[in-house]
């Protein structure tokens, strides 16, 4: 019986969260998809949807489809994770989907917490920071389908629901966890929905997982569930594993990566792999064609596979991507890209790539659903957020280890990093 349930908006999203709690001694098993039968065995099961830009009554639907399936395996707390850049539109989803599950648990409030000081995620006075810029100022700005142009969470929570969004100050948030569960406690009874909680450490988040140990609904990124492992096991319900938690088979197998990201620090990593690896730079917009760059990637693929990785990469700069969805519209030049990369990886499966690096959230669900992956089991970390993982598709196909990463997350050196070269 799993302890912990998790609803996460994207792949890699739910990828870093397993990660997170693996880290902390939990067994954990990311299922793609609403599940449809019995769930595996972990401490921790993850249920990984495509939702995060999907139309908002589909985003809710399956979120809380996914909430039924874990509370109906016995599931202790329910955790949404969404992505430390808090990546949303005014209309969602990540308040629909946090409203929806509040009223299915009728708990009547969540706290809101997407950082990650790791990854240089902090929230400030309500204030989401990248490195030492804004959320607003970091590049998210220009991004293709979810671009974030106001920092202040409060107010871009506030904008997605009905309920009424407080803030947990810094101030509050050192005092520890005892301070912090009284401020929640207070803005609840005071008619607020949500409580954004500052936190600027891995100490901070510690403390707001052990303030929220018992929340029926957490919310945020990766970061706040660290403090969570600590709680089932002061409860006794969580033994002691250690590194045992992140076994996985030995990898085998040709080596490559594919990247959909157009994020900056995908196309820095993009830029060293030049450098150090066999790399090919897809343009989309000179042909805008899926089945056209497939068979392009993977002729160039031929003679190349190894276990020095490969690189193939869709990936474009603001601008490229602006006069793409200019020329097929926003929505049609991502399922482009994705249906491009998710052929590509695909193909090199065929020709026995079984060590796979998959860079980007859409990119990622694409991936999955393409090579028909029904659950992923999390092992060792590469770089803070992104962990090998253990695939086995459905219906006894081919297995392979998979690292998902996401677009903003990574060293620059992470895909030759990712393979130990």
């Amino acid at each position: 019986m799993p302890l912990l349930g998790c609803i996460a908006d994207d792949f890699t999203g739910a990828t870093d969260l397993a990660n997170t709690l693996v880290k902390g001694g939990m067994t954990a098993v990311q299922v793609i998809g609403v599940p449809q039968g019995p769930l595996p065995e972990a401490d921790a099961v993850i249920v990984a949807l495509k939702s995060r830009t999907a139309p908002v009554r589909e985003a809710v639907a399956e979120s809380l489809a996914a909430c039924d399936a874990l509370l109906a395996a016995g599931t202790r707390q329910i955790f949404f994770k969404y992505c430390s850049t808090f990546d949303s539109t005014d209309a969602g989803n990540i308040g629909p989907v946090a409203d929806a599950l509040v009223r299915r648990l009728d708990c009547g409030f969540a706290l809101a917490n997407p950082a990650f000081p790791t990854n240089g995620r902090t929230v400030y006075q309500g204030h989401l920071f990248v490195g030492q810029a804004l959320l607003s100022e970091s590049g998210m700005e220009n991004h293709p389908l979810t671009p974030m142009r106001d920092a202040n969470l409060v107010r871009v929570l506030g904008r997605q629901t009905d309920g009424a969004v407080g803030l947990v100050s810094f101030a509050t948030v050192e005092q520890g966890a005892a301070a912090i569960r009284k401020a929640m406690t207070v803005l609840k009874e005071s008619g607020r929905r949500y409580a954004i909680v500052d936190a600027v450490t891995d100490a901070h988040l510690l403390a707001i997982g052990e303030a929220a140990a018992e929340h029926a609904l957490i919310t945020g990124g990766s970061g706040v569930a660290m403090g969570l492992p600590a709680n089932f096991r002061a409860k006794g319900l969580l033994p002691e594993r250690g590194e045992a938690a992140a076994a996985l088979p030995p990898m085998r197998g040709h080596a490559a990566v594919v990247a959909g990201s157009c994020s900056r620090a995908t196309l820095g990593q993009i830029g060293y792999a030049r450098d150090h690896a066999q790399t090919l730079e897809l343009d989309v917009l000179a042909m805008p064609d899926a089945a056209g760059l497939t068979r392009q990637a993977l002729d160039w693929a031929e003679g190349r596979l190894g276990d020095h990785p490969v690189v193939i990469a869709a990936s474009a700069p603001p601008e490229k991507v602006a006069a793409l969805q200019a020329r097929l519209g926003r929505d049609a030049a991502g399922a482009l890209v994705e249906q491009a990369i998710a052929g590509i990886a695909e193909g090199l499966v065929a020709r026995g790539v079984r060590q796979l690096v998959v860079a980007g959230g859409e990119t990622s669900g694409a991936v999955v659903s393409r090579l028909g992956v029904s659950s992923l089991r999390i092992g060792p970390e590469i770089d803070p957020g992104v962990p090998w993982t253990y695939a086995e598709p459905a219906g006894g196909g081919t297995s392979l280890h998979l690292a998902l990463k996401s677009g903003n997350f990574g060293a620059r050196d992470f895909f030759l990093k990712a393979f130990g070269v």
